[in-house]
C-alpha cells in the first residue's frame, strides 16, 4: 500500500498569520516614523547647519553683533502721516440690478412663482421682510445682475412667458475701514 502524502511538502516553516502580523508591524512602524518626521518638518536626508558649522567656525568672529531692524509704525504705513486722513475716497461700487417678479403676503404664492421661474431656467430667490402697514411680504427676485445686457435678456425671456417684472437697483453701501 502507498504512503499518504505529507501535508508539509513544499512548505518551509512558519505560520502565515505570524508572518502577516510581523510585516504589518514593520510597515506600520515605517509609516509612523515618516508621519512624525513630516509633522515636525525634519528632513533626515538634508544636510543641516551642524554639518557646515565646523567650516564656518574657523573664520574669525566679527567684533559687533548684528542689530535687529528697527520699525516705526508710521513709517511702515504707505503715504500716511500721523493723524492724517485719507485724501481720496474709494471709488463707488457698481450698482446691482434685480428683477422683482412679485411680492406676496402668502409664502406659498411666492413659492409657486419661484417654481414657474425655475421651469424657465431662471434662478430666483425669495426675500421675506416686514413692511410697515403691510405686514410680511415675500418678494420673488431674480439676480443680482451687474450689467444691463443681462437684465434686458432675462426681462425679455420673462416677458415672452407673460411674467411681469420690475427693475430694482441696489447701490451697495461703502464701509469705512478702521
Amino acid at each position: 500500500m502507498a504512503k499518504p502524502a505529507s501535508r508539509k511538502t513544499g512548505r518551509s516553516g512558519g505560520n502565515p498569520i505570524f508572518t502577516g502580523v510581523l510585516i504589518g508591524l514593520i510597515v506600520g512602524a515605517i509609516l509612523a516614523v515618516g508621519v512624525a518626521l513630516w509633522a515636525t518638518g525634519v528632513n533626515p536626508f538634508k544636510l543641516g547647519k551642524d554639518a557646515a558649522a565646523p567650516a564656518a567656525s574657523s573664520a574669525p568672529a566679527s567684533a559687533a553683533p548684528e542689530t535687529a531692524p528697527s520699525f516705526d509704525f508710521y513709517k511702515v504705513l504707505p503715504n500716511n502721516a500721523p493723524g492724517a486722513l485719507p485724501s481720496a475716497a474709494a471709488p463707488a461700487a457698481p450698482p446691482l440690478y434685480y428683477l422683482q417678479a412679485g411680492a406676496f403676503q402668502r409664502a406659498d404664492e411666492a413659492d409657486n412663482l419661484k417654481a414657474q421661474l425655475a421651469l424657465l431656467g431662471v434662478e430666483a430667490v425669495i426675500q421675506t421682510s416686514e413692511v410697515a402697514n403691510k405686514g410680511v411680504l415675500h418678494r420673488v427676485r431674480v439676480g443680482p445682475f451687474r450689467a444691463m445686457d443681462d437684465v434686458n435678456r432675462t426681462r425679455s425671456l420673462l416677458a415672452q412667458n407673460n411674467i411681469p417684472v420690475t427693475l430694482v437697483k441696489e447701490v451697495p453701501t461703502q464701509q469705512e475701514t478702521p
